[in-house]
């Protein structure tokens, strides 16, 4: 408008034209947005998007991604801004009844505690642990084939973001052929009701499944491995830094687990020696 009248168009023309009043026009010539205040605008956005996409993360994750983006804040700003907006991470308060309850199920439980399966690529369960190192928390989001008990994908990082578990998926289906039709079975967590999520399993032909809110039996069969873990690697010993676990949480998993660890289930063999079997039997079968 102040353009239309440098060039000669008057503002009740341009306001007419518009359908808007010339008063807020002339609040605004008289105190227009400083450039602080835009900046402000443009933090917000970039948090809000943040805190839409993961919102486990505090302020200062979600300051992270704001200065991934592009838009330089310090930590207090970030904390400011949430704060005022009412932002918070869904593990940071604790919250009464009347307290903001866990996502809706963006699948239907398929699996009902009947974790097992006739063949591989049939049934898949995926899920997310996490472990204290003096650098910070290390994230572990495993992908575990029901038939044999082995983890087809993982993927370790020091954030707990959609990306994790949307990594894990990638890297089961990189390993494994014919997964079409594949169902895997997962919580309520925000990084499994992630759009990036539920596109990935549409991707790759797969059929997503979820268990009850605060019910651990619905994924005891994943419970079982993460216990495993726990008490063979994390809590062995204290951890200095991420790679440190990280390197330790891959070679138990491919070393140890897969093929050293014998299993009553498997037939006292090990996942890999039962997978070769399992493959064997169907080659000779076909």
């Amino acid at each position: 408008m102040s353009e239309l009248a440098a060039d000669g168009v008057p503002v009740a023309v341009t306001c007419r034209v518009l359908n808007i009043a010339r008063q807020p026009y002339y609040r605004w010539r008289a105190r227009p947005v400083t450039d602080a205040e835009l900046a402000g605008a443009y933090r917000a956005d970039a948090l809000f998007d943040a805190h839409r996409d993961d919102p486990e993360f505090g302020y200062r994750f979600l300051a992270d991604e704001a200065r991934d983006a592009g838009l330089s804040m310090a930590d207090r700003t970030a904390w400011r801004i949430c704060s005022a907006m009412g932002w918070w991470s869904a593990f940071g308060k604790k919250r009464g009844r009347n307290g903001k309850k866990a996502g809706p199920p963006v699948h239907d439980d398929l699996v009902r505690r009947e974790f097992t399966a006739t063949a591989p690529n049939r049934l898949w369960l995926a899920d997310i642990t996490e472990h204290r190192t003096a650098e910070g928390k290390l994230y572990l989001c495993a992908v575990k084939d029901v038939c044999s008990n082995r983890i087809v994908g993982y993927s370790i990082d020091s954030r707990m973001k959609s990306r994790l578990a949307v990594t894990a998926l990638t890297n089961a289906v990189a390993r494994r052929d014919g997964v079409a039709g594949c169902v895997v079975h997962t919580d309520r967590g925000s990084q499994f009701r992630s759009r990036k999520f539920v596109r990935a399993l549409a991707r790759h032909g797969l059929t997503g499944s979820m268990g009850r809110v605060g019910a651990a039996g619905d994924n005891a069969a994943m419970e079982s491995f993460f216990a495993l873990l726990q008490n063979n690697v994390l809590n062995r010993r204290t951890w200095s830094t991420r790679t440190e676990l990280r390197t330790a949480i891959v070679a138990w998993i491919e070393r140890t687990y897969h093929r050293r660890r014998r299993q009553a289930a498997l037939s006292r063999l090990t996942p890999i020696e039962y997978e070769a079997i399992m493959t064997t039997s169907a080659s000779q079968a076909a």
